[in-house]
């Protein structure tokens, strides 16, 4: 399919796991994309990679924490490849696992890294959705800010975000831009949090694919199709939604209880 043939479309966190799969995705169904990532080497392999397959990709090196760095990647996007259609809010990392673990200064820069910068990206790229009448804004949450998984800061902006998404599916609905979120469970990826995760326990991903009902944990292509969907105008009555990709995770405790039935 190609149903992002002329959208041009942001990605945060580009560089890659999950980010550099939606940028993919997007780019093989059409898409023209901006690479947005802190990592030039990141974001370059992920052009890179879009451009082998015959897609159209530019890289944006910026600190989005930085409201006025933010501005100037959307100027710069847009100066590239035109008016910004879609925005993927995809960046955000976690720092530490339990609230005790957590000093004052980390639970600032997990809300930064997870909540902040998503509201930064949206409202760099609202006006000209707005002035255009058109637009599609993409949070990436988790699980865990639905269900207490650990990592309490990281939760807390997850949660929050899907409170900023219903906000701005309120506010500027009406005036043609629809945002919804995309929560996914556990995802197997290469990013540091998950490295040192499993160079303490290597099969943690089979440890985890036992509580899931599907039998498996997500790969970072799971999460690009539900986002391609969502962002695409055949979806164009879905907005203020949140949609788990998650294997069943939050939605049965099945493969839990099967541990305690005695047969």
């Amino acid at each position: 399919m190609k149903r992002y043939t002329d959208k041009k479309i942001m990605v945060t966190g580009g560089g890659g796991g999950i980010g550099r799969a939606i940028c993919l995705r997007l780019a093989n169904e059409g898409g023209a994309i901006t690479v947005l990532d802190k990592n030039k080497e990141a974001a370059d392999e992920t052009v890179r990679q879009i451009a082998a397959e015959g897609g159209s990709a530019v890289a944006v090196i910026a600190d989005i924490t930085d409201w006025d760095a933010m501005q100037s990647a959307v100027a710069e996007a847009e100066s590239a490849l035109g008016a910004l259609d879609v925005l993927i809010n995809n960046a955000g990392w976690a720092l530490r696992g339990s609230v005790e673990d957590t000093s004052p200064d980390e639970w600032d820069q997990e809300i930064t890294a997870n909540l902040r910068i998503h509201f930064l990206a949206a409202k760099a790229v609202l006006p000209g959705m707005v002035a255009r009448g058109h637009g599609v804004i993409v949070n990436i949450g988790s699980v865990n800010g639905f269900v207490a998984l650990g990592n309490p800061g990281y939760s807390a902006a997850k949660a929050g975000l899907y409170s900023l998404t219903q906000a701005l599916s309120g506010e500027y609905g009406p005036k043609g831009i629809r945002t919804n979120m995309i929560s996914p469970g556990t995802i197997e990826t290469d990013i540091e949090t998950w490295r040192i995760r499993r160079a303490k326990k290597p099969e943690i991903f089979d440890t985890l694919a036992r509580w899931y009902p599907v039998g498996r944990v997500g790969q970072p292509e799971d999460i690009a199709a539900a986002v391609a969907f969502i962002a695409a105008d055949e979806a164009a009555f879905v907005n203020g939604a949140n949609l788990m990709v998650d294997g069943g995770l939050t939605a049965s405790l099945n493969p839990m209880i099967e541990e305690f039935v005695l047969e």
